[in-house]
């Protein structure tokens, strides 16, 4: 007997899913088969012979319940039943309660044998379900979640008899799946702390029946968000060619690119008639603008949102347009043949302006470059212009510091004068020679009006001579003469006496009489003293006894005169 729309081929499949236990000897055997609800299964009873005479099948203990088909034409109730073979049972559009024991019953020649299979029903896992949460999905079906929160992983399997094993899989961008975790049950869950950006990629989880092997599979992308850790940064600057206003926005560090907008007074900048270009490249914005319309002092405010806080106030930051200020020192002097280094300084500009040097008000637009005798600098906001060996004729004159950027102009100037070198020796060595001249002609006049300021001269002399000074007029209207002597004499209390003879001569005939009489008395007063004084005379040094003929002699001449 043959089953309509059955091939060989098909029952061949069919017994494929069998598996069979041992034989119980010539009694009958048993096997189990697995069948998925829904679908069609065949239990083929064992060791039949084509020439048997009955074939029965019974679902259940062939004692107690009647056949449920028979070779000798009894139909069972369902239709889902048929006799394929003349032998097998084929059970279509399975269900759970078709699950069971089969006996299969065959009588040949007066003889019984007896086959009995065990169906079991396996069904599912219909579908799997994969939770995350918190995120939020995107339009695409993908989910972010933010990096800062704990995130939880859900999986549930249903319409799985029995309970399915379930499976958890992770694959990166360009990698091989890798599983992390495999429990036997209808659900299963974890929780993933401080993600980064390494845990991007799709989750997966399978749920698998153990007796059918079939399984469903459910893959999530999931994307790991984080804002900016800092606030945005704005600043301003000066495009190379065009001298056009350039207005920079940088929000780094969150993940997706944050969302910047360039606004002045609440208006949007991109799509007015001041923005000639705008660029946004990852985690900055630029907008070019043009100068016609800038004036100093207008605020240009950045506008930062980003995904994870569209709940909370947008972050700013302002950038304000300022024309440039400039200082310098206006007076340089350089010596020829020197170095000077004239310095300007951009105390407010924003953005930051171009410095130049010019020289020469007659020649305003030849800007000084390197090279040569002259060296330009720039360090932060401060200009350097170096000029090496100076020179009268070239270099002397003003100089220009001009700072420009797209909203003002400034000039400074300032004048250099080249001076020649001063010899500092021959300046030292006049001064000194007219200090010590100054001192010579006061010691001079000192001395001249005030003899008594003129050392004794005590400490070129022995305590055993005597000293003579003679002072003369060397103009000859008044002649004075002082003799002083000097010496040591010892007295009869044993104390030493000084004896002085001075003799002054002022140029008159009269007055030298005078002198005379007078030196001839003291001569003869020194003659009268008793022998006692004549025995110290001796005594005298030598010095002393050649001094008074000198003294006796110059007497005379003097009364000559």
């Amino acid at each position: 007997m043959r089953v309509p729309g059955w091939s060989p081929a098909a029952l061949l499949l069919a017994a494929c899913l069998w598996r069979l236990p041992p034989g119980r000897g010539a009694a009958g055997t048993e096997e189990e088969i697995v069948g998925e609800a829904g679908k069609s299964v065949v239990l083929v009873c064992r060791n039949a012979s084509k020439q048997a005479d009955e074939v029965d099948w019974y679902h259940g203990d062939p004692d107690a319940v009647p056949p449920l088909f028979s070779s000798n034409a009894t139909l069972p109730e369902d239709a889902r039943f048929s006799l394929v073979d003349n032998s097998s049972l084929q059970i279509a559009a399975l269900r759970l309660q078709d699950r069971g024991n089969y006996t299969c019953k065959e009588v040949l020649n007066q003889t019984v044998r007896e086959h009995r299979v065990q169906l079991l029903v396996a069904s599912g896992p219909s579908s799997v379900t994969v939770s995350i949460s918190p995120s939020t999905a995107l339009p695409n079906g993908t989910v972010y979640v933010d990096r800062r929160r704990a995130v939880a992983f859900n999986c549930t399997a249903s319409g799985s008899h029995p309970e399915p094993t379930i499976g958890w899989t992770f694959q990166q961008p360009s990698s091989a799946p890798e599983t992390f975790t495999e429990v036997n049950g209808s659900s299963t869950f974890f929780t993933l702390q401080n993600l980064s950006l390494d845990l991007q990629g799709n989750y997966s989880c399978t749920a698998r029946n153990p007796l059918s092997g079939s399984s469903q599979t459910s893959t999530t992308e999931l994307l790991v968000y984080h804002p900016p850790p800092s606030v945005p940064r704005c600043w301003a600057e000066t495009t190379q060619v065009g001298q056009m206003l350039q207005l920079f926005c940088s929000w780094p560090g969150g993940y997706p690119h944050p969302i910047l907008q360039w606004t002045e007074e609440g208006r949007d900048l991109e799509n007015s008639s001041w923005t000639l270009n705008a660029t946004g490249a990852g985690d900055t914005h630029v907008e070019t603008l043009t100068s016609s319309r800038l004036f100093p002092g207008v605020a240009f405010k950045c506008v930062g949102s980003h995904i994870l806080e569209q709940a909370k106030a947008k972050l700013t930051c302002t950038v304000q347009i300022k024309a440039p200020s400039l200082a310098t020192e206006p007076l340089k002097t350089c010596s020829v043949g020197g170095t000077v280094t004239l310095t300007c300084q951009v105390t407010e500009s924003n953005p930051l302006a171009r410095v130049s040097w010019l020289q020469n008000i007659s020649q305003p637009e030849e800007e000084i470059q390197s090279g040569g005798r002259y060296l330009v600098t720039q360090e932060g906001s401060i200009s350097h212009l170096t000029i090496q060996n100076c020179s009268h004729g070239a270099d002397e004159g003003y100089y220009v510091c001009k700072a420009e950027n797209p909203v003002g102009l400034r000039e400074a100037y300032v004048f250099l004068t080249v001076r020649k070198p001063v010899n500092i020796v021959g300046v030292v060595g006049a001064v000194v020679g007219l200090l010590l001249l100054g001192m010579l002609v006061i010691s001079g006049i000192v001395l001249y009006y005030n003899p008594l300021l003129c050392p004794n001269g005590r400490m070129f002399r022995n305590q055993d001579l005597d000293d003579v000074l003679v002072l003369v007029d060397s103009e000859g209207e008044e002649e004075e003469m002082e003799v002083e002597v000097e010496g040591e004499e010892e007295e009869a209390f044993g104390n030493s006496s000084v004896h002085r003879v001075t003799a002054l001569v002022n140029g008159s005939s009269l007055q030298a009489g005078s002198g005379q009489h007078a030196t001839e008395s003291d001569s003869s007063e020194l003659r009268s003293e008793p022998s006692a004084e004549d025995g110290e005379r001796e005594e005298m040094p030598t010095m002393q006894r050649q001094i008074l003929p000198f003294l006796a002699e110059m007497d005379g001449n003097v009364g000559g005169s």
